[in-house]
């Protein structure tokens, strides 16, 4: 079977001012440490630099280096509209809403890893409308889409999560009783609007797809 690397959170960072560009080219760099060292991709200099000089031994980054586990993965990726930041003049960052948007980050992505790509999470609250997860959903959906005709091979999608969440406002860190309401259903399994919509997207899309899904094979043959 198949193994996919922990999920998270597909990044992007952009300047505010012409000032800024370095640090938001440093920041863009950083977000793809993590999965350069699972994924044994060589890092740029600079984050070369940055990991020796934050601990890292020359023998550590090779070990990294010469691990061939990339190979039976599954890119998992992660989108929110909290996914992109805006750098500031003084290094901070604040968020920017959805700019480019999950298609061209996980592009971005793709591109430098040439793997397999699952979206294994997103959702968005209901709201006073009632239709705003709708929304989301269907502009994630239509993310995907872009990004599948542009022969990213988009193997999986998950809304997270199948119903409400309890105190995930705190993580956890607090019993408030305070319901997030994200799921597909509520905490009483009725199903919400975004659930509908969920069920939708697979009558519709579920017989479509196969047919224009990319062949993959695990372990994937890559040249050395």
């Amino acid at each position: 079977m198949p193994s996919s690397s922990k999920a998270s959170r597909r990044k992007y960072f952009h300047p505010v001012t012409p000032d800024c560009i370095k640090q938001a080219q440093r920041r863009n760099s950083e977000r793809f440490l993590t999965l350069d060292l699972n994924y044994a991709h060589p890092v740029d200099s600079e984050m070369y630099e940055f990991l020796l000089d934050n601990g890292m031994t020359r023998e550590e980054y090779r070990f990294f280096l010469e691990q061939k586990l990339r190979y039976c993965c599954i890119m998992g990726n992660d989108y929110y509209i909290t996914n992109e930041h805006r750098v500031n003049p003084d290094g901070s960052a604040t968020g920017s809403g959805e700019i480019f948007g999950y298609g061209e980050i996980t592009s971005q992505y793709y591109e430098r890893y040439r793997l397999p790509v699952m979206h294994t999470e997103t959702n968005f609250a209901e709201g006073q409308n009632g239709d705003e997860a709708v929304y989301w959903l269907w502009k994630e959906w239509a993310n995907i889409l872009q990004a599948r005709f542009h022969r990213v091979p988009i193997v999986g999608f998950t809304w997270y999560s199948l119903t409400d969440q309890m105190d995930w406002d705190t993580a956890l860190r607090e019993k408030n009783n305070r319901v997030t309401p994200v799921g597909l259903y509520d905490l009483e399994r009725r199903i919400r609007p975004v659930g509908q919509a969920y069920q939708k997207l697979i009558q519709e899309w579920g017989g479509h797809l196969p047919m224009e899904t990319v062949c993959l094979s695990v372990p994937i043959a890559f040249p050395e």
